[in-house]
């Protein structure tokens, strides 16, 4: 079987399981790069082959990168080749915290940004706790006026969930309401929606123009948004509802981040 067959083979088999095409796409660029690192044919692949591909994507990225290199990897032999790969573990995951920026920060950066649709975006983006794929796929339809929610379609994992609109971000869209009645998607551009990299470039821009020393990305105010409400008595349960994590394990980060949190423990030397 040739490379090229076998990748379209498991585009095929990752299509019919309704994986998501950011996935197929991402697990297509890692066996391509494994493929083309082993370059042997592909009955005659072993494991220490993929030990030896591991080891030398360590040496250059994170463990993160390698774990998904190593879903793609396990995936394709089970699902292509029909073997199953024993012996191989998914390498420890660095246990960093994310970047979040204070109320005061978030304001700065808002703010700061001119283009009404820009300052919309990362609005958009803090007020609602939105990924950045989410946001910029966001179809006016999916915006309910009356009742005050916007329904998120096919999030991570192709799930729908719903999240509040905020007042303040009526009032926003009031002042681009003829232009936003006649788009498809919120974000609209000549080519259809708004890029992931444009986003991100618009909030790394106005970061910078605010004079913010942090490295902050779209994902940086979703982070913040949860913090936040968190903060604010918010229930983990219902962040984790709003965030659309599977898993809670996955929104109790929030809570080894929250300053607020960390500010009312009270020393027991106060008590002395």
């Amino acid at each position: 079987m040739l490379y090229s067959e076998s990748l379209e083979k498991v585009q095929k088999e990752l299509r019919i399981r309704n994986f998501s095409p950011r996935t197929i796409k991402s697990y297509n660029y890692h066996l391509h790069r494994f493929l083309t690192y082993v370059n042997k044919p592909l009955k005659t692949i072993t494991k220490d082959d993929i030990k030896n591909y591991l080891d030398f994507m360590l040496k250059k990225q994170e463990g993160r990168s390698v774990s998904v290199s190593l879903s793609a990897i396990k995936f394709f032999f089970l699902n292509v080749l029909r073997k199953k790969i024993y012996g191989i573990p998914y390498p420890k995951r660095k246990e960093s915290l994310p970047i979040i920026l204070s109320k005061r920060e978030v304001k700065k950066l808002i703010n700061s940004i001119e283009n009404p649709k820009h300052k919309l975006l990362v609005s958009f983006l803090y007020a609602c706790g939105l990924r950045v794929s989410e946001a910029v796929k966001l179809r006016v339809s999916d915006i309910d006026f009356d009742e005050g929610l916007i329904y998120v379609r096919k999030g991570k994992g192709g799930k729908d969930r719903c999240v509040p609109l905020p007042k303040s971000l009526i009032k926003s869209m009031e002042n681009l309401k003829v232009q936003i009645n006649n788009f498809k998607y919120l974000f609209q551009t000549k080519k259809g929606h708004l890029s992931i990299k444009s986003a991100q470039l618009i909030v790394e821009k106005a970061a910078k123009k605010a004079g913010i020393n942090k490295r902050v990305s779209p994902h940086t105010l979703r982070h913040s948004f949860a913090t936040h409400l968190l903060e604010s008595g918010v229930s983990i349960r219902i962040i984790q509802k709003l965030l659309g994590h599977k898993r809670i394990a996955a929104t109790q980060i929030y809570t080894q981040i929250s300053n607020q949190t960390i500010k009312n423990v009270k020393s027991p030397l106060d008590d002395l």
